[in-house]
């Protein structure tokens, strides 16, 4: 198992595929983009099954998640996500998107084997799109996410990040716009992960005003569904079918459930999203590392997770590498 010192296992592994992105959303990176990592420097197909092999029958891994950057963009996606879903056991595997060429991959991913996507989407208004993403591709991320669910990856769930005075009027519409089409919507505090290293806590949107945003709106009961590591605090939505999520990652982190570990995609272990130290599988593949060496490395780097994420600490230092780099 990966286990900490605090008695924390992590059963969820987060996989970044690229460090690229096809959007340049403000909250994220700057608009002329970012330097990213040279071909060689990326984990090939057959390394990124290897890990994940290694993860599932040493390890304890029952779900991946493929990251980016934007995980669409890799060429051999098909590829790995086909031959992850052969092994044994057999993962639960997820993608995190912004929905740009999902509709054209979200049936030949589901025939491949992936289970779910999460699409992230913040806003409902072309305007309000291209000013957060520098980009007008509004209509492909709703093409997108109604192909998803076409294909049977359900629920599809879509993540909205919600910013002071861009987008933060726009949270029961982009709640009733979800239930209509049966998506499962989660809003997520801004996190301090952009590459500009501009986030200041006044100006996040917190899970509270979130709330306070829906309840004047919507009849909301708490979820009765064991919430276990899942990050978000879960509401029913006017007696249900729908839910919707809100994670309080800065205002009320979850690090003492957390259960995840994360590899770049570089071939890089990050024990948590605002580590600042890393392990390097990388070379040790390229070494000849056999799997037990590498899974042992993998063991030292969890085992030295620390309690939580510190963001309240005084010496808090975001990472330094952003959330495209690190991985979602």
């Amino acid at each position: 198992m990966l286990i900490d010192t605090f008695d924390r296992i992590a059963r969820d592994l987060r996989v970044s595929l690229t460090d690229r992105c096809n959007l340049r959303c403000t909250y994220c990176m700057p608009e002329e983009g970012l330097d990213w990592l040279a071909k060689p420097e990326l984990l090939t197909a057959d390394e990124i099954v290897r890990l994940i092999h290694i993860a599932v029958t040493q390890l304890g891994i029952r779900e991946v998640r493929f990251t980016g950057g934007e995980p669409l963009l890799r060429r051999d996606l098909l590829e790995v996500v086909g031959r992850v879903a052969a092994l044994e056991p057999r993962p639960q595997m997820s993608l995190t998107t912004n929905g740009i060429g999902l509709a054209r991959l979200a049936g030949p991913l589901r025939e491949a084997g992936l289970d779910r996507v999460n699409v992230s989407l913040d806003t409902l208004r072309s305007e309000t799109f291209r000013a957060l993403a520098r980009r007008d591709r509004l209509a492909d991320v709703v093409a997108g996410l109604a192909a998803a669910h076409e294909a049977g990856m359900r629920p599809v769930k879509v993540n909205a990040v919600l910013m002071r005075g861009v987008n933060d009027d726009e949270a029961p519409d982009l709640l009733r716009w979800c239930l209509d089409r049966e998506y499962e919507l989660r809003f997520i505090e801004q996190m301090p992960l952009d590459a500009q290293h501009g986030w200041t806590r006044e100006r996040m949107v917190t899970a509270t005003e979130i709330f306070n945003l829906l309840v004047p709106v919507f009849d909301l009961s708490q979820d009765e569904r064991q919430r276990g590591s899942d990050p978000a605090e879960t509401w029913v939505v006017d007696g249900g079918p729908g839910r919707v999520g809100i994670i309080a990652a800065v205002t009320l982190p979850f690090c003492g459930s957390c259960d995840r570990t994360r590899l770049t995609a570089d071939g890089q272990v990050r024990n948590c999203l605002f580590a600042r130290e890393e392990s390097d599988l990388r070379g040790l593949l390229r070494a000849g590392a056999n799997d037990a060496e590498i899974a042992a490395r993998w063991k030292a780097a969890m085992w030295a997770k620390k309690a939580g994420a510190g963001i309240d600490a005084p010496d808090f230092l975001q990472p330094a590498r952003p959330m495209s780099a690190i991985g979602g």
